[in-house]
This record gives structure tokens, sequence and C-alpha cells, in this order.
């Protein structure tokens, strides 16, 4: 398998590291750019120099735990194999947990090669009290390993303690041994071109009063954001821009395909529903309840329907390169969450005929945040498009600047939805308030790198 320039030079980094006597190497890599492949030929080169007798690899759920051990296989089947004399085992941080000090013992005699994918799961060091994954690698797993090779797209943690195995400065910044950013990998076209779409409304009405964005109606009023991900109207409007964009990369490549990010079983359900029978589409559901949930994935990997809804499944490491479009509408807004579902789209293959990809979700504070750090990544390459319609009035121009530079949107995809009020209570304070969207839909476009 030819290696892509960074993963060759990764590769090359990794070995004159571990050559000099230092144990663990720090690989920070976009999501979507092949760290698995980079981990594969690193491992094959030790095993060619008769450095390591055995690999351990390490990941966060059965799903990467998968794509990690097909990686492995498929780049030497020789080595990486279930056979007889086997020396490679790929297992999530969890099942570590689950396994006594009988499991690492033969190791003990063996040069053990420990591969920590994704590994700002696992917290500790320093002063920090470690995880129970991090207390497992920092405690037991250094005790095996000869070297220690720790992966991750997104290096931080919600609650800001520190990783397990990292260095850092007294700035608190992340030391890691190589780095390949997003703005690099979009210029390799190894990474798809990401074009985030944050949907507002211009009349949101809250008991009465009227706000001018979604921002100001969940700043000033007791609206939440789940209610917004609830809107029977909202989420026809998320869907149809999704569809619409879908259905343009679909007349060239396919077999593309639309993840949704849904935040509850019955909100999932709901939008599968709302993409069958409002839209006419084909479309799958796998949430953390499925029985046979890697199953679903592996054929929808495989398949050609055009969606699937997932509650917790597909995030961090999930490989399905058909995505090319996602619908963000969950509750969960951190920063380390909106990465990895982004990185899902961001797969490139041989096979594509767009090199962009499609995030659409709604203008929620922190949601616009994390769009805008994405392009200050480069900010030589920082274009925004600010676009608002009003009924009754041609849009023209916007259509023009859009077509011209991220190829989103037409006017026609308007829409103003009629007049729904609906009553909620606040649990905390046992109040009702009425709300409804009232005005138009409008959508901010971060197109962002547009001119690599």
């Amino acid at each position: 398998m030819r290696l892509r320039k960074w993963q060759s030079k990764c590769v090359q980094a990794a070995l004159e590291h571990l050559k000099l006597q230092s144990k663990h190497f720090f690989a920070l890599a976009t999501p979507g750019s092949g760290k698995s492949i980079m981990a594969a030929e690193l491992a094959t080169q030790l095993f060619q120099q008769s450095k390591i007798d055995l690999v351990l690899c390490l990941s966060p759920s059965a799903e990467v735990r998968d794509g990690i051990s097909r990686t492995f296989k498929l780049h030497r089947p020789d080595i990486f194999h279930d056979g007889i004399g086997s020396v490679f085992v790929s297992m999530t941080y969890q099942k570590l947990l689950t396994l006594d000090d009988e499991f690492l013992k033969p190791a003990l005699n063996k040069r053990l090669f420990v591969i920590l994918d994704e590994v700002h799961h696992c917290s500790g060091g320093g002063e920090s009290i470690p995880n129970a994954w991090g207390n497992k690698v920092l405690n037991q797993i250094l005790a095996y390993a000869k070297y220690t090779l720790s992966l991750s797209g997104t290096p931080w943690r919600t609650d800001k303690l520190p990783i397990a195995l990292a260095k850092y400065c007294v700035n608190d910044s992340l030391i890691v041994n190589y780095q390949y950013g997003l703005a690099q990998a979009i210029s390799d076209g190894v990474c798809r071109r990401p074009i985030v779409t944050l949907i507002d409304n211009d009349i949101c009405n809250i008991n009465h009063k009227t706000y001018a964005s979604i921002s100001d109606a969940l700043n000033k009023t007791e609206l939440m954001y789940k209610h917004i991900v609830e809107d029977r109207a909202a989420l026809k409007h998320i869907l149809k821009l999704s569809i619409t964009k879908l259905n343009l990369i679909r007349s060239k490549t396919p077999d593309a395909a639309g993840l949704v990010v849904a935040y509850s079983i019955e909100h999932a359900r709901k939008i599968k529903q709302l993409l069958e029978m409002e839209f006419g589409q084909t479309a799958e559901i796998v949430t953390y309840r499925e029985k046979h949930a890697q199953q679903i994935i592996k054929n929808f990997r495989h398949g050609n329907a055009q969606w699937i809804v997932s509650v917790g499944m597909i995030a961090e490491g999930t490989d399905i390169p058909r995505l090319h479009v996602c619908c963000h509408i969950t509750t969960v807004r951190t920063e380390l969450y909106f990465r990895q579902i982004l990185g899902r789209i961001m797969r490139v293959r041989s096979t594509d005929n767009s090199k962009e990809c499609y995030l659409f979700t709604f203008a929620e504070p922190e949601l616009k945040r994390f769009a805008d750090n994405i392009q200050t990544e480069l900010p030589d390459y920082k274009v925004v498009y600010n676009t608002a319609h009003s009924a009754g009035k041609t849009c023209e121009t916007h259509e023009k600047s859009v077509r011209g530079n991220c190829g989103l949107i037409s006017s026609n995809d308007v829409l103003l939805y009629e007049k729904q009020t609906k009553t909620q209570t606040d649990t905390s304070n046992e109040n009702t308030f009425t709300w409804y969207f009232h005005g138009d839909f409008r959508e901010h476009i971060i197109n962002s790198f547009s001119q690599i």
C-alpha cells in the first residue's frame, strides 16, 4: 500500500525518535488523514528492524477497534493476522480494564509495541488523578511496553485534564512529536475541504417578544437548544438543505451518503421518518441500543442508502468514506465532539468527484465558535459569507456569490414555514412559555480554506 507523504514523514520521524532511546512518540493528525495506516507502517518497520515482537492496539470503541484491525491486516497480511503465531491484538480500553494481570504477563519477556489510538480518552499525569483508562495505561502498560505510539486528531479533553503520556509546556500547551494539521491535509488533497452552514431564524417569538436570532433567543429567554432541534419546521429546513446538497453530490458520486447526528433514540426515529416520508430518502438508524450496531454500520459502509441517523455510534474513528454531508442536530455541544463529527465526512477517496464536505447545524453560540475556530487554523484562507433572506425579495446576488464561492445553496432553498406555536414547560421553575419561528430561516456559511 502506497503511503501518503505525511505518513512516510511521520514514520521516519518516529523511527528516529525511538532510536534515541525515547520510549514514547505522540502523533497528532487531523481526523480522516489516515493515522491507522501510518501506525501499521511504523509497526511493520519496527518488526522488520527486529525491534519489537508484539503489537497491542488500544482504542475507545468497538467500531474503531475493528477498523484498526482491518487496516493492519490489509496493510501487511503476512505480519498482522489471526492465525497461528499471531503477533497483533486490537482491543478497546474498556476491554483492557476487564483483563487481569495474566493477560499481559506473556509480554514481560517480549518487546511490546503499544498503540494508543484517540489517546485523549485517557487522562492522567502530573498532579492530576488519572481516569480508569489512564490509570491502566500509566500503571501497567508502561511497565510492559518497549515503545508506545499515542495518536489523536482532537487532542484535548472536555474536563481540561492532561492526556496520559502527553507532555505539556509551562503554558499548558501540548507537546507533540509530529503534527499534521487540517490546513495541510486539505492542501495535500488528503482531506476534503469543510464547508459549515449555520442555520438561523430572524424572528424568534418567545412569550410574545421577538428576537432577531437563535443566539439572542437562547441568551435572553428560557428557550433551550433542545427545543430548536426538536422543532419540526427547523428539522425540515435543515434536512431539505442537506438533501439538496447530497443529491447534487450523488449526481456525480452515486454512492455518496449523509450522516444525521441526533440526540436521542426518539429524536433519531423522528428524523428517520421525516427523511423517508417527507423527502423520499432511504435511511438507516443506528443507536447504542441496537444489538447489531456494528453490522448496521458495516452494511451502510458498503451499501447505497442515502442517510444514516446515529445516536452515539458514529463519531471518532468510524470509517465510512462515502459520507459527504452531515446534519449536526445533537444537544451535545463540545468542540471535541464537533471536530469528531466533522471528521466523519472529511475522508478523501480516489473515486470522489467532490473535494468538499458539508456540515449543517444551527447558529447556537458555541457551535458558531467551534466553526469559526476551524477556519482560524489558517487565517490566510479565512473566508466567511453572511447570507440572509427576506420574504418577497430576490436573492440573485446571494445566489451568485454562494454558487461562485461555495456551490452550496440557491434562493430556491429558502423556506418560510407557517407559524407554529408551542407551549413548553421549564422543569426547573415550572413556568410555561410559548415560542415559535415566525421569520425566514437564513444561512451563515463558513467556507474554510477557500483559496487553497
